[in-house]
């Protein structure tokens, strides 16, 4: 009941983008979709009071609106999107986003990591030529059949872990669904210039707590790609600060000490 409190389910169902926003800024962090036995936040679970079952099986207006603001958001910077959190598509609060980005926070970063090929290809495309469509970017890189789409997601989701791109609305090509556009996270958002990577990672980890109510190392591990020893490294950390308190092979915040805005009263009006 406390993490469905913290997860914004309890109450009506988010019904508006900027509420929407609001809620990726008090979560820090959330799937877009819920996954079975995967206990982690979900903008579908926050908008809609439906079993996801029945959302994928009857395309209705909850649906309709998740699915739009999953583009929407990043387009208007007020979240970032993409295939993050346990490797799925997801969303990160732009100051979580701020704490995880691993490199300087330019653009062109990205060209000191390093990535595959392909993901330095799609990159080097979106840094010269900006903003482009899923469907250019392929044609671009001329990856075509089946094959070509599992090793073009491939380099999109490798680049969307390292937080290299983001989506950033769609196209219409004329036939079909419109096209993703993938867009330079940098130049989306604003990325501290100056951060101190303990700092980051102390954040990071007060955050998921935060968020999680109670979790052990290997939650944080598995979310962010940290593994158990680094997320139990940080945990500690915090408990040494006195921040935070072991509960078996758990941890939870003595206290409340990440701001955030008043999460969602049940029977508010105006989702």
């Amino acid at each position: 009941m406390t993490r469905a409190r913290r997860w914004w389910q309890s109450g009506p169902p988010i019904k508006r983008i900027d509420r929407a926003a609001r809620f990726v800024d008090d979560v820090g962090f959330a799937l877009l979709f819920p996954k079975a036995n995967v206990e982690l936040p979900s903008l579908w679970q926050a908008a809609s009071d439906r079993p996801l079952s029945e959302g994928e099986g009857d395309w209705g207006p909850d649906m309709d609106r998740v699915w739009r603001w999953k583009d929407e958001l990043p387009r208007r910077g007020l979240a970032w999107y993409g295939e993050f959190v346990r490797g799925r598509k997801s969303f990160l609060s732009r100051t979580l986003l701020g704490d995880l980005y691993p490199r300087a926070g330019a653009p062109d970063d990205f060209a000191e990591a390093a990535f595959s090929r392909d993901a330095h290809r799609i990159a080097r495309i979106l840094l010269l030529d900006g903003p482009q469509s899923t469907a250019v970017l392929r044609e671009a890189l001329d990856i075509e059949g089946s094959r070509g789409a599992e090793r073009f997601s491939r380099a999109v989701g490798e680049l969307a872990r390292a937080h290299v791109v983001t989506n950033f609305g769609t196209q219409d090509e004329g036939t079909g669904w419109p096209s993703a556009v993938l867009e330079l996270t940098a130049r989306v958002f604003s990325i501290p210039a100056r951060r101190d990577p303990a700092t980051c990672r102390l954040n990071v980890a007060r955050a998921f707590l935060d968020t999680m109510v109670i979790a052990q190392p290997y939650h944080l591990g598995n979310a962010f790609h940290w593994g158990a020893a680094g997320a139990r490294s940080a945990f500690e950390e915090l408990v040494a600060r006195g921040e935070a308190a072991r509960d078996g092979p758990a941890y939870r915040l003595l206290r409340s000490v990440v701001r955030r805005p008043p999460a969602r009263p049940p029977g508010a009006s105006g989702r």
